[in-house]
């Protein structure tokens, strides 16, 4: 039989101190799920901290449905829908376009590999602001301004550097054995890539799909300066919602609408998480 770890001091005082930071971390989230519960009258007359006393869901439904983002009073589905019809598509194929520069970047390396990895590095650093005009530029010539069509090009060419430097130190890490093996079999690119290399990269494809996912959901800029009238997204509608004058501010409501934008990046983490921390860690040992 083992001896069970007795608590010393300092261990009960250090989780005694992650409790209050876990608490103090999760104070405004309790804060807003309350609120999002509670009735107008109930808010004028508790306290902000207070549990509801009759816990409503009505304050969702209008968030949802009903509530005015401007001038338009159709709550947030219109923007959640948008958001989804956008972020789809573009954590595929960014995700797709990384897991192929990756693989050409380490297993099929030629003149200049390097530097053209040097140069999409670039992208990673850049500050967003800096491709708006020229952005909008490219996208009125190509006809996609205003569209959610432009929407997902803008976010598959912020997000290429990002996935492109995930997959690429990850796969620097991969034997080029395998690779070579195979193409002693007479295996080609796209063979070696589906039945080899693929198959492989379960970790990165979980850490580069979450971080894709997370950054195209999240975003308010490339969002409220591309998108036209029927294509903003959640987070330009969760902004409107919140600034459109009323007579009663809803404060019910605005966390409400606060909680749905955020519902869907706190679904994949709570579902996800661990498997983002296992594969973020197996690809910074690696290259």
């Amino acid at each position: 039989m083992t001896a069970t770890p007795r608590l010393s001091l300092g261990r009960l005082a250090l989780f005694a101190a992650l409790g209050l930071l876990a608490l103090f971390y999760l104070t405004p989230l309790y804060v807003m799920v309350s609120t999002s519960l509670k009735s107008m009258e109930e808010l004028r007359q508790g306290s902000l901290l207070s549990i509801p006393s009759s816990p409503e869901l009505g304050a969702w439904a209008k968030a949802w449905s009903s509530a005015c983002t401007g001038t338009d009073c159709n709550g947030l589905k219109p923007f959640f829908m948008n958001s989804v019809a956008m972020v789809v598509p573009a954590v595929i194929i960014s995700t797709a376009l990384g897991a192929i520069n990756g693989y050409v970047l380490t297993k099929w390396r030629f003149r200049g590999s390097e530097l053209v990895f040097a140069l999409m590095l670039f992208g990673v650093f850049m500050p967003m602001q800096v491709v708006l005009l020229p952005m909008s530029q490219v996208l009125g010539q190509l006809g996609l301004a205003n569209s959610l069509a432009g929407l997902v090009l803008v976010h598959v060419l912020a997000g290429l550097p990002s996935t492109t430097l995930f997959f690429r130190n990850y796969y620097a890490g991969l034997p080029d054995e395998l690779v070579k093996a195979a193409m002693l079999d007479g295996a080609g690119f796209w063979q070696i890539f589906w039945r080899i290399v693929l198959p492989l990269s379960g970790p990165i494809l979980v850490v580069t799909l979450i971080w894709q996912f997370t950054a195209i959901w999240n975003d308010f800029l490339y969002g409220v300066v591309f998108s036209g009238a029927d294509a903003k997204p959640i987070t330009v509608g969760l902004n409107n919602l919140a600034n459109t004058s009323s007579s009663v501010k809803e404060y019910n409501v605005d966390m409400a609408a606060a909680l749905i934008a955020a519902a869907p990046t706190l679904l994949v983490y709570v579902l996800a998480g661990k498997y983002f921390v296992r594969g973020l860690t197996a690809g910074a040992v690696k290259g």
